[in-house]
């Protein structure tokens, strides 16, 4: 099994910085894609920003040139930088992880419970 922990969410003012990361841990051989969500209450999740296991990244329209994903293969986290940070940037943002248990096992996709960023004006 596999478990997902976010950490680095918090309160900042509009125009701030936080950085986001995300740990797995458990039954792991390999993590293919991962990627960060976020859902504002009333308002459907949304991918913000994705990395493969190369390095290869895509990121949400409203987040380019703000937001930065990157992951290290060996401690199994990814992470989000966020600068200039807006209050529409407000949400609860999850980590998403394609993950390969053994070699022979199909791959699976996993949840973090999320961790809360609020930007005030």
């Amino acid at each position: 099994q596999v478990q997902l922990v976010e950490s680095g969410g918090g309160l900042v003012q509009a125009g701030g910085s936080l950085r986001l990361s995300c740990a797995a841990s458990g039954r792991i051989f390999r993590i293919n894609a991962m990627g960060w969500y976020r859902q504002a209450p009333g308002k459907q999740r949304e991918l913000v920003a994705a990395i493969t296991s190369g390095g290869s990244t895509n990121y949400l329209d409203s987040v380019k040139g703000r937001f930065t994903i990157s992951r290290d293969n060996a401690k199994n986290t990814v992470y989000l930088q966020m600068n200039s940070l807006k209050p529409e940037d407000t949400a609860v943002y999850s980590c998403n992880a394609e993950v390969i248990s053994s070699l022979l096992r199909p791959v699976s996709d996993y949840w973090g419970q999320g961790t809360q960023v609020t930007v005030s004006s």
